[in-house]
């Protein structure tokens, strides 16, 4: 069972380190739109070259993984994000807005691909140990994401540049990476399994199941990611809150959502993946409504504690549901990823938009009805096969 825990831990590891990258850098996000002077909407606009890049490399990515394996495409991966969030930071620190996005594109387009590749591990990984955790692999990215963050909430209370920030983390990222590398098996298809071929690789993209599995996906993505990308600005320009009271309450929203994934395994052990994710689903809609229309501070924490617990099942529990066969995982993995990432696509500009037009906290009720929207097609995550008996692998 050692390498199966080896295995095991360098996922987790993966998980953490993309999480704290990106939220560290998130969490400046009020400090780079005052440094680069541009409005809400032209800041949704910069957040969009994440989203070009991550589509590009989530629509990819199934084909690169066929072509070099899982374990190339996380190690590698992993590090080249960081270096491209750390190409981001110094041109925000410089004020070059173009520079911002060629960076986001970067790390957003191997973001995309390692995202996929990292998914299609842990459901392996997954079905060899024969429990549900994926929760707490996806826990594991909500950790970094916590302490990215606090992280970032830190440095800007210590006025220390985005620059600085996003390279340390930058240097930290590259040396897991190899260590991940060490421990992850080359590769997470069963030898009597026949290879994917390209006709049935593209043929995912007709199937129902994997069509709708994307939409719920794309629901939840949106509901995760707009307090990712907007939560600090919404306290600070809807509810008053300092930059860094913004940054903290985001940090707030991520440990609802970690403590979510650490109950996950359970709840989804005793009830199943339907009634966890129609909960959770209801949770997010009602923090939702909390964050738009309370005024009162304590309501409004409260709003976000439910989003952000609300949020945090609906990405992990439809990886794993598009991974039931393990054969067409990476195929499976990809569509509903490259669905689900729509929502990053959209969301930002939408959002940024909206927010010109009516304030950013009215804007949100356009994510409450995506949410809704995930609420009615959770039927399609039903379980579809019995977990693996767990098994000795080599790595």
């Amino acid at each position: 069972m050692h390498s199966l825990t080896a295995w095991r831990n360098a996922v987790f590891a993966t998980f953490f380190a993309m999480g704290l990258g990106y939220a560290s850098w998130m969490a400046r996000v009020p400090h780079v739109r005052d440094v680069l002077d541009i409005s809400t909407g032209e800041m949704g606009m910069i957040l969009l070259g994440i989203s070009v890049g991550s589509v590009t490399g989530l629509l990819l990515a199934s084909h690169i993984i066929h072509a070099v394996g899982t374990r190339l495409v996380v190690s590698f991966g992993m590090i080249a994000v960081s270096g491209g969030l750390a190409l981001a930071g110094w041109a925000a620190d410089a004020g070059q807005a173009w520079l911002v996005i060629a960076g986001f594109i970067v790390g957003g387009s191997l973001t995309g691909v390692t995202d996929v590749a990292m998914n299609i591990s842990g459901a392996a990984n997954e079905r060899r140990l024969g429990k549900p955790i994926m929760p707490l692999f996806h826990a594991s990215f909500s950790f970094g994401t916590v302490a990215g963050a606090g992280l970032g909430g830190l440095c800007e209370l210590l006025g220390i540049g985005l620059g600085w920030q996003a390279t340390s983390i930058a240097v930290l990222t590259i040396a897991l990476g190899f260590v991940v590398h060490r421990h992850l098996p080359a590769d997470t298809v069963e030898e009597h399994e026949e290879p994917v071929t390209l006709r049935e690789r593209l043929a995912v993209w007709k199937d129902p199941r994997t069509l709708l599995l994307g939409l719920l996906v794309l629901g939840m993505s949106l509901t995760e990611g707009s307090a990712n990308d907007w939560l600090a600005l919404v306290m600070v320009d809807g509810h008053g809150f300092s930059k860094e009271g913004g940054a903290f309450m985001l940090a707030l929203f991520l440990t609802a959502m970690t403590g979510g994934r650490l109950l996950g395994v359970g709840m989804l052990a005793r009830f199943g993946r339907v009634p966890v994710l129609r909960a959770t689903a209801a949770c997010a809609a009602a923090g939702l409504l909390l964050v738009i229309f309370a005024d009162a501070s304590w309501l409004v924490v409260a709003g976000v504690l439910l989003w952000g617990f609300g949020a945090s099942l609906g990405f992990p529990v439809g990886m794993s549901a598009a991974a039931d066969e393990p054969r067409m995982a990476a195929a499976r993995v990809g569509t509903v990823s490259a669905i689900g990432y729509i929502a990053f696509l959209a969301g930002p500009p939408l959002l940024g938009l909206l927010g010109d037009l009516v304030g950013l906290r009215n804007a949100l009720l356009a994510v409450l009805v995506f949410v809704v929207l995930s609420l009615v097609t959770s039927h399609v995550a039903r379980e579809r096969v019995s977990p693996a008996t767990p098994q000795e692998v080599a790595s």
